[in-house]
């Protein structure tokens, strides 16, 4: 049923609960699971200076690095991985890539705000659901319940 499962990062350790999906769909349909990091450098360009933008960039690009790096490191060896750092705006660029020749299926993580934090920080993933030609598992990252312990995470299973 899935051949690619792509997988947005962004770096942050709750995303890796979403590459547990990810990866057990990947070992479940034989599919290549495909980690994009997207820089968003376009919220940077009212500095003052371009060499700073120009070193703005440059970071964003080294923490994108890391991020799809983590990712091949987490994946299980019987697993295929592909890695890319892209720029432009996140959600148009994950949906870019979710194209039904590419990609079969977009797994992401969603931290689940609600109210004035949504309306301030806008999601990506609800833009990703929205826009996307196939299938999207938003999968909950936030790892704190809601009297703000910490949740144990569990293996998903799927079959």
């Amino acid at each position: 049923m899935y051949d690619c499962i792509l997988v947005p990062t962004d770096g942050s350790p709750e995303v890796e609960h979403a590459l547990e999906y990810a990866f057990d769909l990947a070992r479940s349909h034989d599919a290549t699971v495909r980690a994009i990091y997207v820089v968003d450098v376009a919220g940077y360009g009212n500095l003052p200076m371009e060499a700073a933008l120009e070193g703005v960039g440059s970071a964003l690009r080294e923490d994108g690095e890391r991020a799809v790096g983590r990712v091949e490191e987490l994946a299980p060896e019987d697993i295929d991985v592909e890695t890319t750092v892209l720029e432009g705006s996140p959600s148009r660029v994950i949906v870019n890539q979710a194209q039904p020749e590419e990609c079969d299926l977009v797994v992401m993580g969603t931290h689940g705000r609600a109210g004035i934090d949504r309306l301030l920080l806008g999601s990506v993933t609800e833009r990703v659901v929205r826009r996307a030609p196939v299938p999207v598992l938003a999968v909950h990252v936030d790892p704190t319940d809601d009297e703000g312990t910490r949740r144990d995470r569990k293996r998903v299973a799927v079959e």
